[in-house]
C-alpha cells in the first residue's frame, strides 16, 4: 500500500460557529490532557520514560505456530536514573535477550537480518566456556537452551567467534563481563514499586534466588543436558549509520502479574540522564498467544495456504510484543516482517511495501497510536480498490462479493465524517475480510479495518458496522480513552458519530430503527444483570487482575451514545454540536483523554450553557450520568424512525394476541419479505423475549415464516432458531443442526450452543458439535466445549429418545473443567461485539 495523502479541508463552518471552533481550535495547542490515573490493568513503568518509537522485526512461522520477534525501543527517562524498565509481557512470550545501546540523534530506523541469514543457535556454553554470569534472569521455569545468554547479543562475542554484527558493537572488555546495576527501590515509591537485585550469585554458600537464573560458574555446576537442537534465532537488528559502539547485555526477570499477563523488568545502566534518547533490544519467541490467532488452510476459504491475524484489544498485544500495553501511551511504530512465500502481509500502518530482493514487507505508521492498535494479517489475501483511498483484501474467493458490496461507499461515509469531524488523518482507509475465526465483528485498526466475513451476507450490518469503524478514526484511533475504565469515550462516541454518518447518508428513520434495535438488546441486557450490576456504570472501576475485555458490553457502547446524544440536545442543534466535536478532536489528536478533558471542553465550547450549570441539572448531573448504574438516565427520541418500526410493534402485538387464530390470520397479510433487516431482527429480538411461547404461538410462526427466513442472511436466521431452540420446536430442529454444520463462526455458533445448553437439547448440542469441532478453530472449540460442560454438569429435563448420542463421545468433551465466563443466558447475540 502506497500511503497516500487525503488531509482535505472539511466545509467551514459559518458565522459564531467558525469563531468558537477556531478559538478552541487555537486552544489546543496549549492545553494538555487531564492525567489518567494509573492503569491497573498495566503493569509497565510508562510514567517515567517517553516512547518516541518502536521497531519490529517479525518472522512468521505457521508451521510451528510460532512468530520470531526483535523488539526495538526508542524510550527517553523522564527522570535522572531509573533503575529498571518495566514492560508489559505475557507467558506466551519467551525472552531470549535483552541489550541496551545509547540512540543517535536523528538515526533512521533499524533494519533486520532473518534465519537463515543467521546461524542457528547454539546449545548454551558449560561453566568451563562461559567467562561470567549470565546476561538475563528468568522466571523459574527450569533451564531452557533458548533462555540462555544469547549469542548474538551476549557479553563477549570474542567467547569463540567473532562478531557477526558490529553495528551492536562489542563489549570493550571480554575478560570482565559488565557491572549489572542494581535495582534498588526508586525515590518515587508511588510511582514504582521496589524491584530486588538482579544480580549475578556473589555468594554460592547462601540459597540462590529460585527466580533468577544460576550462574554456571557459582560453584554448583548445572547437570549436563544433551545438546539443544539448533533452531532459527529471532531476527537481529542493525543500525544503518550508525557509528559502532558498546552493546550492554541487561539483566532481565519475568513475573506474574494477573492471569491475562505478565511483567517484565529490564535493568538499566545506571548514568543515564533525563530526555537522552537510548535503544533497548528485546529478541523473543511468542507462541500460543491470545494476540495471534494462527488458522490451518482448512480454516480458510481458499484451504490452500496459512492465515494469521493479530488481535490486540484490550490488553491482548503484550503477548504479541513486550509493551507499554495501556492506551494512555501512543507512539510511532515501523515493521520487517518475513513470511512464507505466496503470503501477503498487511498491518495497520500508513506506509508499506515489499522488498522483492530481501523477501520482507516493511511497513510505517507516521502517527503516534497505542499498542493495542498495532496489527498484522497474513494469508492468501488479494485486493480490490473501491474508491480513491480505499481498497478491499479478501481471499480471492470473496472478493468480488466485497467489491460489489461496498464500492463507492466507503469513499461517500469518509466524505460525510469529515464534513461532520474534519479530515481523515491516517491517508488510506482500506478493509481486510477475515476468515470466520475471527472473535469478533470489526476492529477498527488505522488505516486497515479487520472485519468479519460472514457479515458479508448481512447487508445492514454490514454498512452500520463498517461505518462505526469509519467513526472509530477520530473517536477511538485520533483521540483515545486514557484507561479502560472509561472505554465510553472511544465506543459512545463512535456510536454517536456513526449514526450522524448514517442519518446524513441513510435518512433519520434507518438511524432511529437501529437505535431502536440496539436500545432493545440495551434494556435486554439490563433486565439479566440487574439495574445495580456495577458494569452498568460509564465510569466502571477496573479492579486489580480484571480483564478489561470483561468490561466490553452494551452500556460501553449504548449508555455511552445515549450520553452524548444528551450533550448534542443540550446545545439545541446537531450541527452545532458537530462543530464542538470537530474541535475537540483537533484539540487532542493523537492523544489519550480522560471523561473529564470531554466535558471540560464542551462548557468552554458553549460558555452559556456552562453559566447556565447544565452540568449539575437536577436528575441528569453529568457525574450521575457516569457513575450512576442502571439503564440511561434519558434516552433519544426516535419518532422519525416510527414509519418502520410501527409495522414491527404491530405484528409483534398480532402474534401476542387472542384470539389467536384472528391474530394469526391478521398477522399473515403483513408481507415481511419486503422489510429492512434491522425490522425483521427487531420482530424476531422481541419473540426471543418473549419465549417460551406457546406451542400453538410457535407452530404457527413456523408455517408462516419459517420457509421465508430460510432464504434471508444470517443474522435473521440464527434469530428464528434460537427461537426453535428456546421453545423446543422439534420439527425445525434439523434446520439449527443445518445451520451449525454450514457455520465456523463465533457470533453465529457461541448463541446457539448456549441455548442448546440451557434447556432439553444438551444432547443434540453435545452430537453435533461432535460432528462438526474439526472444522472449528481451537479456541471456539474450546469454548463450545466449556458451555458444553456447565450445560451437562446442571441437572435438566431428560432428552428425548429421539436426539439420544452414541456412546463414544469423545471423553474430553465430558471433563469437570472451570467454563470461562459464559453466562446461557446473556448471549453474544445480546451484545454489541464489535469493537
Amino acid at each position: 500500500m502506497a500511503a497516500q495523502c487525503c488531509c482535505r479541508k472539511g466545509p467551514g463552518a459559518a458565522g459564531p460557529e467558525a469563531a468558537a471552533a477556531a478559538a478552541a481550535a487555537a486552544a489546543a495547542a496549549t492545553v494538555a490532557p487531564v492525567a489518567a490515573a494509573p492503569d491497573v490493568a498495566s503493569a509497565a513503568s510508562s510514567q517515567l520514560f517517553r516512547l518516541r518509537h518502536l521497531q519490529l522485526g517479525l518472522e512468521l512461522r505457521p508451521a510451528a505456530r510460532e512468530l520470531a520477534g526483535c523488539l526495538v525501543l526508542e524510550l527517553c527517562a523522564l527522570r535522572p536514573g531509573p533503575p529498571a524498565l518495566v514492560l508489559d509481557a505475557h507467558p506466551a512470550v519467551r525472552l531470549h535477550s535483552a541489550a541496551y545501546r545509547p540512540a543517535a540523534p536523528g538515526q533512521p530506523p533499524c533494519s533486520f537480518a532473518f534465519a537463515p541469514d543467521l546461524a542457528p543457535s547454539p546449545a548454551p556454553p558449560s561453566s568451563a566456556e562461559c567467562p561470567g554470569p549470565a546476561p538475563c534472569c528468568t522466571p523459574p521455569r527450569g533451564p531452557d537452551p533458548a533462555e540462555q545468554p544469547d549469542p548474538e547479543l551476549g557479553p563477549c562475542p570474542d567467547a569463540g567467534r567473532p562478531p557477526d554484527h558490529p553495528a551492536l558493537g562489542h563489549c570493550p572488555d571480554a575478560d570482565r563481563p559488565p557491572d549489572p546495576p542494581e535495582l534498588g527501590p526508586y525515590p518515587d515509591t508511588d510511582r514504582l514499586p521496589d524491584y530486588p537485585a538482579l544480580g549475578p550469585c556473589h555468594d554460592a554458600d547462601q540459597p540462590p534466588d529460585p527466580a533468577l537464573e544460576l550462574c554456571p560458574d557459582a560453584g554448583q555446576p548445572l547437570e549436563p543436558e544433551p545438546p539443544a537442537a539448533p533452531s532459527p534465532p529471532p531476527p537481529l537488528p542493525t543500525f544503518p549509520g550508525a557509528p559502532p559502539g558498546p552493546c550492554h547485555p541487561l539483566l532481565f526477570r519475568v513475573e506474574p502479574f494477573t492471569d491475562y499477563g505478565s511483567s517484565l523488568t529490564i535493568s538499566l545502566p545506571g548514568a543515564l540522564q533525563p530526555h537522552q534518547p537510548f535503544h533497548i533490544v528485546l529478541r523473543y519467541t511468542s507462541s500460543d498467544a491470545p494476540a495471534i490467532w494462527w488458522l490451518d488452510p482448512e480454516l480458510t476459504y481458499s484451504n490452500s495456504k496459512p492465515f494469521v491475524f493479530t488481535q490486540g484489544h484490550s490488553v491482548c498485544n503484550r503477548s504479541f510484543f513486550p509493551c507499554f500495553d495501556t492506551p494512555a501511551v501512543k507512539c510511532t511504530y515501523s515493521a520487517t516482517v518475513k513470511a512464507p512465500a505466496g503470503v501477503q502481509v498487511l498491518m495497520s500502518a500508513t506506509q508499506s511495501a515489499y522488498l522483492e530482493k530481501e523477501g520482507v514487507y516493511q511497513f510505517h505508521m507516521e502517527y503516534p497510536v497505542p499498542a493495542y492498535l498495532v496489527a498484522l494479517v497474513a494469508g492468501e489475501l488479494v485486493p480490490a480498490d473501491i474508491g480513491p483511498r480505499s481498497r478491499v483484501w479478501a481471499e480471492p474467493c470473496l472478493l468480488s462479493t466485497a467489491t460489489s458490496k461496498l464500492s463507492g461507499l466507503v469513499e461517500q461515509w469518509l466524505s460525510v465524517a469529515e464534513k461532520l469531524y474534519g479530515p481523515y488523518l491516517w491517508g488510506r482507509y482500506d478493509i481486510v475480510f477475515l476468515p470466520p475465526s475471527f472473535p469478533i465483528v470489526a476492529m477498527e485498526n488505522p488505516c486497515l479495518t479487520f472485519i468479519i466475513s460472514s457479515i458479508l451476507e448481512s447487508d445492514e450490518f454490514l454498512i452500520i458496522d463498517i461505518i462505526h469503524e469509519v467513526a472509530h478514526s477520530w473517536f477511538g484511533n485520533a483521540v483515545t480513552n486514557a484507561t479502560w475504565e472509561e472505554m465510553w469515550l472511544s465506543e459512545g462516541l463512535a456510536t454517536y458519530a456513526q449514526r450522524r454518518i448514517t442519518t446524513e447518508t441513510y435518512g433519520a428513520a434507518f438511524t432511529c430503527l437501529e437505535t431502536a434495535f440496539r436500545l432493545d438488546a440495551l434494556h435486554r441486557q439490563m433486565k439479566l444483570l440487574g439495574e445495580d450490576n456495577p458494569v452498568s456504570k460509564l465510569q466502571v472501576k477496573l479492579e486489580p487482575g480484571v480483564n478489561p475485555s470483561n468490561l466490553m458490553n452494551l452500556f460501553t457502547y449504548e449508555k455511552g451514545y445515549c450520553f452524548v446524544y444528551y450533550l448534542s440536545q443540550l446545545c439545541g442543534d446537531p450541527q452545532h454540536f458537530d462543530s464542538f466535536l470537530r474541535a475537540y478532536v483537533e484539540k487532542y489528536k493523537f492523544t489519550s483523554v480522560v471523561a473529564q478533558d470531554l466535558l471540560d471542553s464542551f462548557l468552554n465550547f458553549f460558555p452559556e450553557l456552562k453559566e447556565q450549570s447544565v452540568d449539575s441539572k437536577a436528575g441528569l448531573e453529568f457525574e450521575r450520568w457516569l457513575n450512576a448504574t442502571g439503564p440511561p438516565l434519558a434516552e433519544p427520541d426516535l419518532s422519525q424512525g416510527s414509519s418502520l418500526t410501527r409495522p414491527v410493534e404491530t405484528l409483534f402485538r398480532l402474534w401476542t394476541a387472542e384470539p389467536l387464530e384472528q391474530a394469526a390470520a391478521s398477522a399473515s397479510s403483513i408481507d415481511i419479505s419486503k422489510w429492512k433487516t434491522f425490522q425483521t431482527v427487531l420482530f424476531l429480538d422481541r419473540l426471543l423475549d418473549g419465549s417460551p411461547l406457546p406451542q400453538e404461538v410457535v407452530m404457527r410462526l413456523s408455517k408462516c415464516y419459517s420457509s421465508l427466513l430460510d432464504s434471508m442472511n444470517a443474522e435473521i436466521r440464527i434469530r428464528w432458531l434460537q427461537i426453535v431452540v428456546r421453545n423446543d420446536y422439534y420439527p425445525d430442529l434439523y434446520k439449527v443442526r443445518r445451520f451449525l454444520e454450514s457455520q465456523m463462526s463465533r457470533m453465529y455458533t457461541i448463541p446457539l450452543y448456549e441455548d442448546l445448553c440451557t434447556g432439553a437439547l444438551k444432547s443434540f448440542a453435545l452430537e453435533v458439535f461432535y460432528q462438526t469441532q474439526g472444522r472449528l478453530h481451537p479456541n471456539l472449540r474450546k469454548t463450545i466445549q466449556q458451555i458444553l460442560a456447565q450445560g451437562l454438569a446442571s441437572p435438566a429435563p431428560s432428552d428425548p429418545p429421539a436426539l439420544a448420542i452414541a456412546t463414544d463421545t469423545p471423553a474430553l468433551l465430558l471433563e469437570d473443567k472451570p467454563p470461562e465466563a459464559t453466562n446461557g443466558a446473556i448471549s453474544l447475540r445480546d451484545v454489541n461485539v464489535s469493537a
